[in-house]
């Protein structure tokens, strides 16, 4: 089986900072693309940042802010958050295009989450 596991939620003040990891493991053929998604109560999963053959893209409301990052030989993706706002509070959720070692295609994979809470 293959696995994504988060680390590096908690608790910040607005304009702190927060590294997020997501480390892939387990029989892994190759790792197409890795990304981290994050949703706020009662909103939908959005896209933050996605890392894709060395080609990053991050959401407008993160830019400038936030950094996606890859350790190929760690099979590793981190967010570097800056800047932090309250806006940003959600639960952070590591994603990976992921094609295991038997098998023929790639599928998506989801971590269990990281909780972001941005406050005072």
């Amino acid at each position: 089986q293959v696995q994504l596991v988060e680390s590096g939620g908690g608790l910040v003040q607005p304009g702190g900072s927060l590294r997020l990891s997501c480390a892939a493991s387990g029989s892994i053929f190759s790792i197409n693309a890795m990304g981290w998604y994050r949703q706020a109560p009662g909103k939908q999963r959005e896209l933050v940042a996605i890392i894709r053959g060395g080609i990053t893209n991050c959401a407008d409301s993160v830019k400038g802010r936030f950094t996606i990052s890859r350790d190929n030989a760690k099979n590793t993706v981190y967010l570097q958050m800056n800047s932090l706002k309250p806006e940003d509070t959600a639960v952070y959720y590591c994603n990976a295009d992921m094609r295991p070692t038997k098998s023929l295609g790639s599928y998506n994979y989801w971590g269990q989450g990281t909780q972001v809470t941005v406050s005072s």
